[in-house]
C-alpha cells in the first residue's frame, strides 16, 4: 500500500509544489511507492498553475510542475493521507487548528526531516527573485531526501 504525503504551504503555487515535485523526483529515483499532492491553507490561488519562476526552478532541476494546480487543504486531508507537511510554523499551526480530533495523518515540518534543520522553515520566496526561489529549490529538495529516507526506513527499505 502507497505511503501518502500532502505538502503545504500558504497559497500552494511557490513552495508546496516545489516540494511535491522534489519528492516525486526523490521517490521515483528510490523506486518508493507514493501518493504525493500538495495544497495551501488560504484558498487565494485556487485553481491557479504554480508561480511562473516556480516552474522555471523546477525545468532548470528537471522538473515540469506546469500541469499542478493550486487547490486548498480539506479536512477530509487529515485522513486521507499518511503525511501532511508543512513548509513553515504559521502553516502547521494552522494545519494543527484545523486537525480534525482522531485525524490519521502525522503532521511535521518539511525541514524536520533535515538533520540539523528541525524547526526551520523554508522560506517563502514570493516576493524574490530567482535566487529565492533557488534557495526554496535547495531546502524543499533536502527536505525530500530526509522524508524519503524516513519512510523507507520505515517501509524496511
Amino acid at each position: 500500500m502507497p505511503v501518502s504525503v500532502l505538502f503545504v504551504c500558504l497559497g500552494n503555487i511557490c513552495r508546496s509544489p516545489l516540494a511535491e515535485a522534489a519528492f516525486r523526483a526523490e521517490a521515483a529515483r528510490r523506486d518508493l511507492d507514493v501518493v504525493v499532492d500538495s495544497a495551501g491553507t488560504g484558498d487565494w490561488h485556487v485553481g491557479h498553475p504554480p508561480d511562473p519562476r516556480a516552474r522555471a526552478v523546477a525545468v532548470r532541476n528537471g522538473v515540469d510542475i506546469r500541469h499542478l494546480r493550486a487547490r486548498q487543504v480539506a479536512a477530509a486531508d487529515f485522513d486521507r493521507f499518511d503525511h501532511i507537511v508543512a513548509l513553515d510554523a504559521r502553516n502547521l499551526a494552522d494545519l494543527r487548528r484545523m486537525e480534525p480530533p482522531g485525524a490519521r495523518a502525522r503532521l511535521s515540518l518539511l525541514l524536520d526531516h533535515v538533520p540539523g534543520r528541525e524547526g526551520a522553515a523554508v522560506a517563502d520566496p514570493y516576493y524574490g527573485d530567482d535566487r529565492h526561489f533557488d534557495a526554496a529549490w535547495g531546502d524543499v529538495a533536502a527536505g525530500a531526501r530526509g522524508l524519503a529516507d524516513r519512510i523507507a526506513a520505515e517501509s524496511g527499505g
